[in-house]
């Protein structure tokens, strides 16, 4: 089984209310609802807030959610709460969607969890990354890069540009990393009990506390691009990339 579960925040360090704000008219947390419901491979979508007014609008747009804990330390650990209450089974896998990607392809879901499908010994966890076009990108902290192995196994995720060209290479390739990952259920029950470490500390990415407790993540390269809501003037920016 695979279920797609969107962890929903009212109270946003930067845009407060971001999941019901409204692009092209109808909140975000509907966009990315109705995105992730078109994947093929998706059997279930659910919205994990802890907020009323997040817990009515998705009802209101006959979607499922679910209220989970005020005091949970991010967006994945909300998620692993969820699938507890759920009572998902040890190899079910697990999507986590970013809630400020309106307008994702649904296909990524499907190219996210197709690593499950093969036979890969001990895969557990699997993200997405997208080759930048935008130079702009490569030098944005707001957007998150990674560098991964020759089997595609990230390397590391930094806010930085990595890799540095030292000598002014001009061919390096940039990888954007998009937010959504996919997890067998017991796996994700261990990143929850994981304790913080200090380069997801340092970079405020919770991804390199997997990284940092020794665990290994697969990068699946996508061709389509997912470009996030961070403040309220990114709402008109992706709008009129998506008419």
């Amino acid at each position: 089984m695979s279920i797609a579960i969107i962890p929903s925040r009212y109270g946003s360090t930067r845009f407060k209310g971001k999941p019901l704000a409204l692009v092209a008219g109808k909140p975000m947390i509907q966009r990315v609802y109705e995105q992730a419901s078109k994947a093929l491979n998706i059997e279930k979508v659910i919205v994990a807030t802890d907020d009323k007014r997040i817990i009515n609008a998705v009802k209101n747009f006959g979607g499922n959610a679910l209220m989970t804990s005020p005091n949970l330390r991010s967006g994945t650990d909300r998620v692993a709460e969820t699938a507890n209450i759920l009572n998902l089974k040890k190899n079910d896998i697990i999507v986590n969607i970013q809630g400020d990607q309106p307008f994702f392809n649904p296909l990524c879901l499907d190219e996210l969890v197709s690593p499950f499908k093969k036979t890969l010994p001990n895969l557990v966890m699997s993200t997405l990354a997208f080759k930048i076009k935008d130079k702009r990108e490569i030098t944005d902290p707001k957007d998150v890069k990674v560098v991964f192995d020759k089997n595609q196994f990230a390397l590391y995720f930094s806010r930085a540009q990595i890799p540095y060209p030292r000598d002014k290479q001009t061919k390096t390739e940039y990888y954007k990393h998009l937010g959504f990952y996919a997890y067998k259920k017991s796996f994700l029950d261990k990143i929850a009990d994981f304790s913080e470490t200090t380069l997801e500390d340092i970079e405020k990415l919770e991804q390199l506390r997997v990284l940092e407790h020794g665990y290994k993540i697969k990068v699946v390269l996508t061709k389509h691009d997912s470009p996030e809501v961070d403040i309220p003037e990114d709402i008109e920016r992706i709008e009129k990339m998506f008419e």
